[in-house]
Parts: structure tokens; C-alpha cells; sequence
């Protein structure tokens, strides 16, 4: 019965494998699928047939498997694990007595001489992965210079060390304090202080992208943020205790594409006499295109700000579908000004709402300027009757300003649909996937650096630059902005002119579209990036020998010519993906030593056109950023999908997910380190710290440490900043997609705040979580 039932297993394995193996073979892939099948089939047969060459082909077999496996991927034990599990599985069951048993005939020799080359072959392939598993190829282990070198650094607008004034902490959106009470030394010991629920959780009628992502504000003793419904809550920073609550009541809508709050803005008035009503201001975007301006002292609507206390965003669009225009990030004010973009539901239809940016008195909420990058010339506010451009490039993240020099700068995203790059007018082509610098006072653009032409990927650029003083090797300051992208390239700039501190050069790129459209001919690229290698079939990954054959079968159906491959009808690889190297979590950046830390992550997904007249009625699918997007009124829809295996697994080996630390003053990336572990990602609560994806971004302090969750488990960690080492982590109630803060509170303590929530298209554990630590 045992030789029955192993000569049937291993003739399924040989099936399966080299029914695959020849598949991958004639789309021009490995060999060794193929060769494999036959060597299980082989076994099968000869185990059948009751012969001890079953044992010495397959010895022969572990010995192939394993020199190829090493070949493929060296001493990387997460690499090597699905090429050689089944099989090594399989030999050890094929060498246990009751299978050798039946292969000795009479005459042979004991049954443990007969499987000693199998149990040897075993033994070093064993010997290997145990070898491996201590050995980790992708960590780039370095040191960050700890050298001072700019001892009164500007962070931007002047605020206490213990506040937390801004969604970047300033203006200058650093995501840096000068707070060192919690340092390297004694982070170990950090503790929970207090924990809030908001009472604002995700629904069953919700859409699936509503996720907490907020960073919460600190002035005074008090906290302000905001929940996905737009609830803006102010807090008692030292204890966490509710002072007052207001609801915009934004209802809900299942076209919005996102349903999420990353933060309030915050205003003082310092010529208005203490007590004043509205004298302090707490800014509210929502959901349904409303900026709201609220008492920072009570929560009450100012209703002297707009049109009873409120803007609405959507005036003076041409088209205005309900829910396919909303503002997710908060507004930045600078001198008399509140200056906001909005973001629009990507791929949805080709008449959608402007991506318009307008300044608006901060006082009175009257418009001074807007400017619309599809009619860049024209930022005097619109006359009556007249609208801003349907679908130009918009900004959905947050700004930054430099007041010194008049300038604020806006993160440009691209043009719906983001896949099709025909019909777009020379300023979409000028402006699309850019920082673009604009006049505080009148809104004119003062410069422009794209980082993409052309975007046919929707390679937004997705976070709040970082501005910082930079010391050039001659002791000069050179007032520079830090610009991270989806693609990996991170753009060190001088602010003044939008020029290269850190060089950038034009690269071939792929060419190649459908026929109604093009693809440029060179992309840019920085010094200074973390854009990985092309992938190859040998990246190819998968749990078990199968789905990595899966996964590399795929990998040859679809088009893939390295980065900016354009989409295709048969489906083309988007590498990095949209979901970006770096998103809105942005990078922090230590603007006295001079270097940054952030969270580089790598994601494969699917960019796939379909032609117009193959996509499904509308009331059987809608767009979304995941699935297929309907692109209404274009001539092709487009599949936008993580490439995962059929275990939903992304195809390519991981690490996906790392902790990075780089020298802002020469672009080298001193430390890169795997971050985070399946623990939340697999059905049975794992620990192996593979480098996990996430979204969300990181703060450093003067103290030494960057803190960060973001990851797709739920933990809250802190990182030495100067090597990159984890010095700290906390469990937490839901997934942590958001952006910490840190400050002191009203008893003197340093205090570091997280909101954990979750995230809707990363699947992360749905919570209303406001919590605080600070040291025992």
C-alpha cells in the first residue's frame, strides 16, 4: 500500500510540474520545471516497480535541485525555501524504512545502505537552507554620519519643541522634532500612557478604502485630528480626554473612492485679543468637497469663514459627479492664506472635476488665486460662468512653503485616466508628475521638475516635500527641497530654481503602446534612489514549488521591459507599482545632520487595457484603484492588480519591505534593513520577518530614533535612526496606516502618539484607536 500511494503522489507531482515546466519552456523560460516533472515521473515508475534506482535518481535529483536553486538565488533562504521544500519533503519521505523496505530485493544490502546517497544528498541540501537561514543578502548594513552639521538648522515656521503645529510638524514638512527626552538609550522601555477610541469605525456599508491615516495635531495642551467620517476630536494631550467633538455630517457615498482623513490644519490669529472667538482656528477637509473652519477652543463653526463657515470645493468645476471629488489631505497656511488642492477618484471617467489649486483668504475664506495646471496662465480668481479644466493633473497630498521665499510647493499628480496618455494638452504634458512651485501671493508658477514624462502609470508624485538648509562642501547653505516618488527616485532640489543638488540624468526607456498613443523616449532618474533592479523569471516566488511555477509562467505572458514598461492589452508589469516605493507617508529627514530616513517598498501590480467595447455594462462594475477602472469615455478601460500568485501571494520573492536610512549631502544610502513580519499576513500568527509592505510614514527626533508602524502587521516601532536597528516595537489593536507625532505634554513628559485604524486596500485590521506613549 505505502509503494501504491508514493509512486501515486509522485507521479501527480511529476504531472503537475512537468505539464508547467514545458508550458514555461515554450514561452522561453527555465528548464528545470520540465526536467523536474521528469525526474518525479522517473521516481514514480521506479518505485512502482519496486527498484532501488528510484532512490539513487532521485539522490541525483536533490543534488540538480540544489545546484540550480543556487544558481539561482545564492544563500537566500526565503528564495530557496519553494524551490527545494516539496522536494526535499518528498525525499524524506522516500528514504523512511517503510518506503525503502519494498526496494530491497533479496541478496541487497541493509535497507540504510541502500537510501545512504539519498539521506546524504538530503543532508547537504538540509545543511544549506539551515546555513541560509542565517544569512540575509538583501540587508545593506551601514551607519549614518551622526557629525551635527548644521547645529541651528531652520525647520520652518517657528513653533515651541513641544508642539506639533502641522501635518509635517511645519511647513517645511520635515517630520522632525527637536524633542530628546525619548532617545536611543531608553526608547527600549517606552510605555503605553493612555489609548482613546474614537468611536468612528469602518461600516458594513463603507467603501473599501476608508482608512484612518490621520496625523494629529498638538498646540497648547491639546491634540485635534480627524476620523475617515471627517468627526474632528480635540483631545487633552496629557491625558487623552475628549474636550469637544464636531460631526460635518458628510454621509455616505459608494462612489467616493476613498473615505479617509489625514489631518486638520491649524490657525492662530496673533493680532486678535485673547479669547476671541475663532482667534484659533482648526481647518476640517471632508469628504464631500467642504473645507470647514472650526473654533480650536470649543469645536463651534466660524461662521464668518465662507459662506456660513464653510467652502465649497466643488464650485467651479464643469462636471461635478457627486463623490468623485473630495479633499483627503490638509490644507497648508502660509502668511494671510489657506491654500488646498483635492483629489479625484482615479480612472473613473474623463469627465471628472479639475485638479485645481486655490488660495483662499484664511480669514474670511475669500479665493485670491487659483491655479489650474491644464490653464497655468491664468490664477486671477475665474470670472462667473467661466470653469477651471476638466481633469487636470490635481495634487491630493500635502504641500510644503518656504515663507522667505515666497513659495509653496505642490505635489502634482496626473491626468484621468492616468493609463492613456493621449489628447493631453502641452501644459498636462508640462505639469503631470511634478513639484511645481508656485508664487504664494499671486499663484504663478515659479518652476517646475518633472519626474515622470508622459505618466502612463500613475506615478503621482505622492508626499509632502521635505525642505531643508543643506551644507555644501564649501560651508555654503543651499536651501534645498526633498521630493520621494512611487518609482524610488528620491529628487534632492535647490528650492530657489528647482534645480538638481543631487544630479539627475535621462535614461532609455521602453517604447511601445497601442497604436492611439506613445510612450517618451527617456525618463529621469536620481542619484539618489531606491528603485530596485528589473525583476527576472528568477524572481519569481511562490509557498511551494507550484505557485512559484505559476508565477513564473506569468511572469512571460506578461509585457515587461524594466521600469515605465508601458500598458499593454495583454497585460504589462508595472515595477515598481502604483501603490509606489514611497506614498503619502512621505520620508523624515534630520535637518541637522543631514540625512533622512523612510520606508521603501516593493510592490509588483498589473496594468492591463481592455477595449471599450469589452468592458461589462456600468451597473455591473465601477472603478476603484484595484479591479477593473472603468475609464468612462475613453476608448479603454484598464485592470489595475498586484501581480500575486494563486495563493495571493505577490509573485516576487520578498523582501517587500524595508527600513532605509541615506546622506542627503551625497545621496549614498548608508543602511537598508527588512521591516516587519507576516505576523498579521498568514492565517496562523507566524513571526518570520520576511520585510513586509505598508503605507504610512515615519517621524525622526533629535533623541536619536525614527519611529514608524505603516507595515502590514500591527506594530509600532522604533528604529535607531544612525544604523537602522529596530530598539523597540508595541503590539497594536488595528493596523497603524498612519503617520506618528511626537511632543510634550502638560506634565513635562515626551509623549509619542500613533492612530491605529487600519487600511482598507491592505487589508489591515479595522479599528478608532488613539494611542500615546511616553517613558515609565
Amino acid at each position: 500500500m505505502i509503494q501504491a500511494i508514493t509512486s501515486f503522489v509522485f507521479a501527480i507531482v511529476g504531472l503537475i510540474t512537468g505539464g508547467g515546466g514545458v508550458w514555461l519552456l515554450l514561452l522561453g523560460g527555465s528548464w528545470f520545471y520540465a526536467f523536474a516533472g521528469i525526474m518525479f515521473l522517473l521516481t514514480a515508475f521506479f518505485v512502482w516497480r519496486r527498484s532501488r534506482v528510484a532512490l539513487w535518481l532521485y539522490a541525483a535529483f536533490v543534488l540538480v535541485a540544489l545546484l540550480w536553486a543556487l544558481w539561482e538565488v545564492g544563500m537566500d533562504w526565503w528564495a530557496l525555501m519553494p524551490r527545494g521544500g516539496i522536494i526535499i519533503l518528498l525525499g524524506i519521505w522516500l528514504a523512511m524504512p517503510w518506503t525503502v523496505g519494498p526496494l530491497r530485493n533479496a541478496g541487497d544490502s541493509t535497507r540504510q545502505s541502500l537510501s545512504a546517497p539519498l539521506l546524504a544528498t538530503l543532508a547537504i541540501a538540509i545543511a544549506v537552507a539551515v546555513v541560509s537561514a542565517f544569512n540575509d543578502p538583501h540587508n545593506i548594513g551601514g551607519s549614518l554620519p551622526t557629525d551635527v552639521v548644521a547645529q541651528n538648522a531652520s525647520v520652518g515656521q517657528s513653533a515651541d519643541a513641544g508642539e506639533w503645529p502641522a501635518y509635517g510638524r511645519t511647513e517645511f514638512g520635515q517630520r522632525y522634532s527637536p524633542l530628546n527626552q525619548i532617545n536611543a538609550s531608553n526608547v527600549s522601555t517606552l510605555k503605553e500612557a493612555w489609548r482613546v477610541e474614537t468611536g468612528d469605525v469602518k461600516g458594513p456599508d463603507d467603501v473599501g478604502e476608508t482608512t484612518y491615516e490621520v496625523t494629529p495635531l498638538k498646540l497648547d495642551n491639546s491634540l485635534y485630528l480627524c476620523t475617515p467620517h471627517n468627526h474632528a476630536i480635540a483631545l487633552d494631550a496629557t491625558t487623552g480626554k475628549e474636550k469637544w467633538r464636531f460631526d460635518p455630517k458628510v454621509g455616505l457615498n459608494g462612489d467616493r473612492q476613498h473615505q479617509t482623513c489625514r489631518g486638520v490644519t491649524y490657525y492662530r490669529d496673533t493680532a486678535a485679543a485673547a479669547g476671541t472667538s475663532c482667534s484659533q482656528r482648526v481647518y476640517l477637509p471632508t469628504s464631500d468637497a467642504r473645507l470647514i473652519a472650526l473654533d480650536a477652543t470649543n469645536g463651534q463653526v466660524c461662521r464668518s469663514f465662507g459662506k456660513n463657515g464653510e467652502l465649497h470645493l466643488e464650485e467651479g468645476m464643469k462636471y461635478d459627479p457627486s463623490g468623485y471629488y473630495y479633499s483627503t489631505s490638509p490644507p497648508l497656511i502660509t502668511g494671510n492664506k489657506i491654500i488646498i488642492g483635492g483629489a479625484v477618484n482615479d480612472n473613473y471617467s474623463t469627465t471628472e472635476q479639475s485638479g485645481v489649486i486655490r488660495a483662499f483668504d484664511v480669514q474670511t475664506g475669500a479665493l485670491i488665486w487659483n491655479w489650474d495646471s491644464g490653464n497655468p496662465d491664468q490664477t486671477a480668481p475665474l470670472p462667473a460662468g467661466q470653469t477651471y479644466t476638466t481633469n487636470s493633473p490635481n495634487s491630493w497630498s500635502v504641500f510644503s512653503a518656504d515663507a522667505n521665499l515666497g513659495l509653496v510647493y505642490i505635489p502634482l499628480g496626473n491626468k484621468v485616466p492616468d493609463q492613456l496618455g493621449m489628447g493631453r494638452s502641452e501644459s498636462v504634458e508640462k505639469y503631470s508628475s511634478s513639484v511645481v512651485a508656485l508664487d504664494i501671493n499671486t499663484g504663478a508658477v515659479r518652476w517646475a521638475r518633472q519626474t515622470v514624462h508622459h505618466d502612463l502609470w500613475d506615478m503621482d508624485v505622492p508626499a509632502q516635500p521635505a525642505l531643508v538648509d543643506l551644507t555644501a562642501k564649501d560651508g555654503s547653505t543651499v536651501p534645498a527641497l526633498v521630493a520621494p516618488t512611487k518609482q524610488g527616485d528620491i529628487y534632492v532640489l535647490d528650492r530657489r530654481n528647482g534645480e538638481p543638488i543631487l544630479p539627475v540624468k535621462e535614461v532609455p526607456a521602453p517604447g511601445g503602446t497601442i497604436p492611439e498613443d506613445r510612450a517618451a523616449a527617456t525618463q529621469p532618474v536620481s542619484l539618489l534612489s531606491f528603485n530596485p533592479p528589473p525583476l527576472e523569471e528568477r524572481d519569481m516566488w511562490g509557498l511551494t514549488l507550484f505557485d512559484q511555477l505559476a508565477c513564473r509562467i506569468e511572469f512571460h505572458q506578461y509585457r515587461y521591459e524594466g521600469r515605465y514598461t508601458p500598458p499593454s492589452l495583454t497585460g504589462s508589469i508595472v515595477y515598481p507599482g502604483n501603490f509606489g516605493t514611497f506614498n503619502w507617508g512621505s520620508i523624515a529627514v534630520d535637518p541637522q545632520r543631514q540625512v533622512m530616513f523612510g520606508m521603501p517598498t516593493y510592490l509588483a501590480f498589473i496594468s492591463q487595457l481592455v477595449p471599450r467595447a469589452e468592458v461589462p455594462p456600468k451597473g455591473q462594475v465601477k472603478g476603484s484603484e484595484q479591479g477593473l477602472n472603468r475609464n468612462e469615455g475613453a476608448p479603454y478601460a484598464v485592470i489595475l492588480k498586484p501581480f500575486l500568485g494563486p495563493l495571493q501571494v505577490p509573485c516576487q520573492a520578498p523582501p517587500w519591505g524595508y527600513v532605509a536610512g541615506a546622506d542627503l549631502r551625497t545621496g549614498q544610502i548608508a543602511y537598508k534593513h527588512k521591516n516587519g513580519t507576516v505576523y498579521d499576513m498568514t492565517p496562523l500568527p507566524l513571526p518570520f520577518k520576511l520585510g513586509v509592505p505598508g503605507i504610512g510614514g515615519p517621524i525622526i527626533t533629535q533623541g536619536g530614533v525614527a519611529f514608524l508602524a505603516a507595515a502590514v502587521d500591527d506594530y509600532f516601532r522604533a528604529y535607531d535612526l544612525t544604523t537602522g536597528k529596530q530598539l523597540w516595537k508595541a503590539r497594536l489593536p488595528a493596523g497603524g496606516q498612519a503617520t506618528p507625532m511626537t511632543y510634550t505634554g502638560g506634565d513635562n513628559k515626551q509623549y509619542v502618539v500613533l492612530v491605529a485604524g487600519g487600511h482598507g486596500s491592505i487589508g489591515t485590521k479595522a479599528g478608532d484607536y488613539v494611542i500615546a506613549y511616553r517613558l515609565p
